[in-house]
């Protein structure tokens, strides 16, 4: 079931007027006004939070810890004709959680994405992921192919090829149970945004807005709660579990157009190991945006949003 949100509860709770007023900032400073619906998932036992903007082809957007919601502003507002849906990633924004400690990872996610597109009456859809939200994306396209239209993936996302992220192994390690509680400050933030690559955006002010609305994320939601519980389900010491990442056979069983534009300052692998993956697929091409970072459309949103849109409408 979808119904409207005036009000959202997350995880049993009434969304934080501070962080309802620095999403609305955030979403204003671009010239958006999305509409939110709540979209049901019993046999999830979730609630997922929705926020559309424009209408025309559906595209799902799926993002990965960087953010939700309005940290796909600059993106949206640079594609046409789209009925852009983007999805809080359970336990993540203002979502329900889910439990990933005993379920095949990659068929639970594909999963909840096609219940989400059920639940919208939508059968086929574009689907854009960030992050570990392009592991989802892949994952939908490989377990339930008619359900996905063409695929764009952004940054670099968890890959047998590379290390599992430091910031990641903190967050499952017992540091990680002090690092979700301590309230996050603009320093820290900053600091973390300049190790992803942004360092040039955030020298001209352009992460300004954006560092303001996920502060407000970080003190107001349960997200990076959450996310350490995920992160502790699907990552080991070693590496990351069984059904997680794709191997070889994964992405050549995915034959859907497929676009991945990686930042070349991005330290989620390197150029050379996104080729090697996107060659691994039967009709993928890698495109690479210079001086951006792991989440590219905040430092060059003209340059990426015309990379997705000539993509999306070929």
């Amino acid at each position: 079931m979808v119904t409207a949100a005036g009000t959202v509860r997350s995880q049993g709770r009434t969304a934080s007027p501070r962080y309802r007023a620095a999403e609305a900032a955030l979403w204003s400073a671009h010239g958006l006004q999305p509409a939110e619906h709540l979209v049901e998932l019993p046999e999830f036992g979730t609630t997922i939070r929705i926020l559309e903007v424009g209408a025309g082809r559906p595209t799902l957007f799926v993002p990965g810890t960087g953010g939700t919601g309005p940290y796909w502003a600059p993106l949206v507002g640079t594609l046409a004709d789209r009925r852009c849906l983007l999805m809080d990633r359970p336990g993540w924004g203002l979502s329900g959680p889910v439990d990933y400690r005993d379920d095949d990872y990659g068929a639970l996610v594909a999963g909840i994405l096609a219940s989400v597109l059920d639940r919208l009456d939508i059968e086929r859809s574009d689907v854009i992921g960030a992050s570990i939200g392009a592991l989802w994306a892949l994952r939908l396209a490989q377990q339930q192919p008619t359900r996905v239209g063409r695929l764009v993936l952004l940054g670099g996302f968890p890959n047998t090829e590379v290390p599992i992220p430091t910031f990641i192994k903190l967050l499952r390690s017992p540091v990680g149970a002090l690092m979700v509680r301590l309230p996050m400050r603009a320093g820290m933030l900053r600091k973390q945004l300049k190790a992803l690559g942004h360092g040039g955006a955030l020298e001209r002010g352009e992460l300004d807005g954006f560092i303001e609305w996920r502060l407000a994320f970080q003190r107001e939601t349960p997200s990076m709660h959450h996310e350490r519980d995920m992160v502790r389900a699907i990552a080991g010491r070693d590496g990351f579990r069984p059904g997680v990442t794709q191997t070889r056979d994964d992405l050549a069983s995915i034959h859907h157009p497929t676009l991945m534009v990686f930042g070349a300052n991005d330290p989620t692998g390197t150029v050379e190991t996104w080729r090697r993956f996107v060659d691994a697929m039967p009709a993928a091409e890698l495109r690479v945006v210079d001086g951006a970072g792991h989440s590219p459309w905040w430092d060059d949103a003209p340059a990426v949003g015309r990379l997705v849109e000539e993509h999306l409408t070929a």
